[in-house]
């Protein structure tokens, strides 16, 4: 990698000084950061204290040592406070939000895991209220600031709106994502996304500005005209999708412009799988001559994953989210305590321990991870961070295949530009074709590789250069016709 990068290791002791003055003139805020939390006294129940739940609201904002304590907690001296905080969140939600009270009215009072775990599973179609807006508010339209829609990947867009409060806890679990790219007071962050109702780069945008750094939009310009705008202003770190960082390293080729020669050193990625997966990364790391630093959230959630330091998968951020794992196979929980469940492929779930204004319990995400629990870690680790979709998930002639799974393939060959996956039926079997843009025009080396890896046989057919769409946002390169 360029000598440029080294200053991604090294760059601690300036995110320690630009840190250091990170809560000057801040408000204390309604956030759960786990550092100060009281436990109730034994034997008290959690429905017995109002004003436990009330302490464990109310608890100032962390500052980046507070969050190195709390990455160094051993995992089972966090875990049961977490217990404490997200069953004194569920019975708070319970008492300010109606959606809540009628879909927990029925199990009675949750005061402990096993109450806990009778809460129905919440999925994204629940959520679907009047208008378009998520039905899961619990304040009067009057008290809300922020709106932000989904982005309609799997259905209509949702409309979701946070309160002030609830924007600080989005800065709050934001601090773990500038913390794991060494994002820092004297960096020049550059934001290549257009101004929509996406909330993930408007939360990345206010939480670099919050943390004193040097942010500069780039609204509706043109790739050009951003790849411009990144030299001219020496921005050191660029948030973006995998799929546009590859774009830009594209176009800046056609246009002569060598980027391992910006000064941008940290490609902060998120909205698609690939920040985690190595071929992906490193052809983004090899273009740039930067280091890529993976993320991942919803809006229906908040930003709930952060890298680790090796770049191989993500972190759960649970000083404000309760993770659990459903079973792809089995469609059942799995059980953290067993060594059957490490490494196993499920679906994400998480209860938001904040954001009152819109919380979430027990949401299924739809996220396919593979969880690992470290024993130098409170936070549970995924593997390879985001691997798909659950409902991009193919059947093909028996064999199990997600999308993600193809493009770490088709990564590995540098001649290969754009690609296209394309899904459909043949009467009860699952059926894959794939596009390319192959500078070589040799299709066969590619579906050697692919039948190699995966044991599958597919047609891949080669397309003229130019052809495929290219994506700012999110990469719509698989068409399920299905």
């Amino acid at each position: 990698m360029a000598t440029k990068c080294r200053h991604f290791v090294t760059g601690s002791v300036q995110l320690q000084n630009a840190q250091a003055s990170e809560s000057t003139g801040r408000q204390a805020i309604h956030s759960l950061s786990g550092l100060e939390c009281c436990e109730p006294a034994t034997g008290m129940s959690v429905r017995a204290s109002s004003e436990y739940h009330k302490r464990m609201w109310q608890l100032e904002r962390t500052d980046f040592e507070q969050r190195k304590k709390i990455l160094a907690q051993d995992r089972a001296t966090f875990a049961a406070a977490k217990i404490e905080r997200v069953l004194a969140f569920t019975s708070l939600v319970r008492q300010k939000n109606a959606f809540f009270q009628s879909r927990l009215q029925p199990i009675g009072e949750v005061s402990n895991l096993n109450d806990y775990a009778k809460i129905p599973l919440l999925r994204k179609p629940d959520l679907i209220g009047e208008n378009g807006y998520a039905a899961n508010l619990t304040f009067e339209p009057t008290q809300y600031s922020r709106f932000h829609r989904t982005s309609g990947t799997t259905g209509r867009p949702l409309a979701v709106v946070d309160t002030a409060e609830d924007w600080q806890w989005w800065m709050e679990a934001w601090q773990y994502v500038l913390d794991s790219g060494h994002v820092g007071a004297k960096d020049h962050v550059l934001m290549a996304f257009s101004f929509g109702p996406f909330v993930g780069f408007w939360s990345a945008f206010d939480a670099a500005v919050e943390r004193g750094c040097l942010v500069i939009p780039t609204g509706a310009l043109s790739t050009e005209a951003r790849l411009d705008l990144i030299q001219s202003s020496k921005a050191t770190v660029l948030f973006c999708t995998p799929s546009y960082a590859l774009h830009l390293a594209q176009v800046a080729e056609e246009k002569k412009i060598r980027l391992p020669e910006t000064a941008v050193e940290r490609i902060i990625v998120a909205g698609e799988p690939g920040g985690s997966v190595a071929e992906i990364r490193n052809r983004i790391e090899s273009n740039w001559g930067a280091s890529v630093v993976d993320h991942a959230g919803a809006t229906e959630v908040g930003p709930w994953g952060f890298a680790d330091s090796d770049g191989t998968g993500l972190f759960v951020n649970e000083s404000q989210f309760y993770p659990e794992f459903l079973d792809v196979d089995s469609d059942e929980l799995l059980d953290s305590c067993s060594p059957m469940s490490e490494g196993k492929i499920c679906q994400l779930v998480l209860t938001t321990i904040g954001r009152l204004g819109c919380p979430v319990l027990r949401y299924v995400t739809g996220d396919l991870v593979r969880p690992t629990w470290k024993k130098d870690s409170p936070f549970v680790f995924l593997d390879g961070g985001v691997l798909g979709r659950a409902d991009d998930m193919m059947i093909i002639r028996g064999v199990n295949v997600f999308p993600t799974a193809v493009e770490k393939i088709l990564r590995g060959f540098d001649e290969v530009e754009e690609f296209q996956l394309i899904a459909w039926r043949d009467g009860q079997m699952d059926q894959l074709k794939i596009r390319v843009e192959d500078r070589l025009n040799q299709p066969k080396r590619i579906a050697n590789e692919i039948q190699l890896r995966l044991g599958l046989r597919v047609e891949v057919e080669v397309v003229e250069a130019g052809s495929l769409p290219r994506f700012e946002m999110k990469g719509k390169r698989f068409l399920d016709q299905r």
